[in-house]
């Protein structure tokens, strides 16, 4: 069996290309793999599978290729509010955006989406895309091979929207940690928090909390690592919360650098409000390092053992809570160490990538031995039957159907 592979790859900076650069290796070992280069389409593969995220750069041609030959869609983000909008609005579709915020929202969706076209109403995927999910599409495409998601969350929104066919949850797989040298951080505790920088993981509540947290600990020091979105400025609010030096800034670092920083830290941050229905690399990275987490009540994030994570509710009193959480992890080093062993043991189980890679391939070949695998198997049954004198009217045919459908061969 072959299966073409629609994915972002190295060299783009996509967490779904450092997914796929994790999990091919195992999974080329289970089943023949052709990884399909940007833009291309894939020849003679039995089956596709397609990785569909939120960012129209790295999945519009994905997307196209899944609407030319329809296939399993491994889907990264439930959300994919703003690749639709590149989809339809940015390619001069406008009927296609009407439509797709209609069948989300019903009429009123439409007139939001008029309201959007005519410069009326800010962007619906900047400012509200959790209410209009917009993955009704993708799922259709996907309704007769199958879709694989990452979380019990996603696959409740996935079968909410009325997707009825084949789905598989499937863990985001963990990366072994590499054999690495922790960076060298003045000060303790060190506490991290990975990955783009953006209202939605919550920045600003974090430096409040650690801004506190400072006051009981002066020796605190917290690493913020990734570029930040475009506008969305920190300086003005390390001034204001009278943090300087305490807090360490870093863009976009390469891999090395990334692990040799997360490793430096006693407690990881991955807060996110809202979600997009996604599964945080960086979290997963913390889990192979061992690292206690303190994480958004919300989404995946929720989903995580109690013993590995400390959840903090998004509410009015999530300053609050997420003081309290890094309270506790700077004060008790036991509770701390007992969450890393969690961790690692966690990571080393349900997010191990031959484990994930067994699931895909399971997944795999179950969306290949659907109805065509069926109708071939039962025209062999057919021809070898009638090779030996079986007519439809004889009732060893009656029997042989009966025994069939059992086994899960026929309907």
């Amino acid at each position: 069996m072959k299966v073409a592979y629609y994915s972002p790859m190295a060299p783009e900076r996509s967490g779904i290309a450092d997914y796929s650069a994790l999990l091919l290796p195992a999974l080329r070992r289970r089943v023949d793999v052709e990884v399909v280069a940007r833009g291309k389409r894939s020849r003679g593969a039995d089956v596709a599978l397609y990785h569909v995220g939120n960012d129209p750069d790295s999945h519009a041609w994905i997307v196209d290729a899944l609407r030319a030959r329809p296939g399993i869609v491994v889907l990264d983000d439930f959300v994919v509010h703003h690749h639709v909008a590149a989809l339809t609005l940015g390619r001069r579709d406008g009927h296609g955006y009407l439509d797709a915020m209609e069948r989300d929202a019903g009429v009123t969706g439409r007139l939001l989406a008029y309201g959007v076209m005519d410069k009326r109403i800010q962007p619906l995927w900047d400012t509200r895309p959790e209410e209009f999910p917009l993955a009704a599409g993708i799922l259709d495409l996907a309704r007769g091979h199958g879709v694989i998601v990452h979380s019990r969350y996603a696959e409740r929104r996935a079968r909410e929207y009325g997707y009825d066919g084949p789905l598989w949850r499937i863990p985001h797989p963990a990366w072994p940690p590499p054999a690495i040298e922790p960076e060298r951080v003045e000060g303790s505790p060190v506490i991290g928090c990975f990955g783009h920088l953006n209202a939605s993981k919550r920045i600003p509540q974090l430096l409040e909390a650690f801004a506190r947290l400072r006051r009981a600990y002066p020796g605190a020091r917290l690493l913020l690592v990734g570029p930040a979105a475009p506008g969305f400025h920190l300086g003005g609010r390390l001034d204001r919360l009278g943090l300087g030096d305490e807090v360490l800034r870093e863009d976009y670092v390469d891999e090395t650098r990334f692990w040799s920083l997360m490793a430096a830290c006693d407690v990881c941050v991955s807060l996110r409000a809202p979600t997009m229905g996604e599964t945080s690399g960086a979290a997963i990275r913390a889990l192979s390092l061992g690292k206690p987490m303190v994480v958004s009540d919300l989404g995946w994030f929720s989903e995580l053992p109690d013993d590995v994570a400390l959840k903090v509710p998004v509410d009015e009193h999530e300053p609050d809570a997420l003081l309290a959480a890094l309270g506790l992890l700077a004060e008790r080093p036991d509770v701390r160490a007992a969450m890393s062993r969690t961790a690692l043991r966690l990571a080393g189980t349900d997010h191990d990538v031959e484990h994930v890679a067994d699931l895909y391939a399971v997944a795999i070949e179950e969306a290949a031995g659907g109805p065509a695998v069926q109708e071939s198997l039962l025209r062999e049954v057919a021809t070898a039957a009638a090779a030996v004198g079986i007519g439809a009217d004889d009732p060893y045919a009656s029997e042989l159907a009966a025994r069939l459908r059992e086994a899960g061969l026929a309907r």
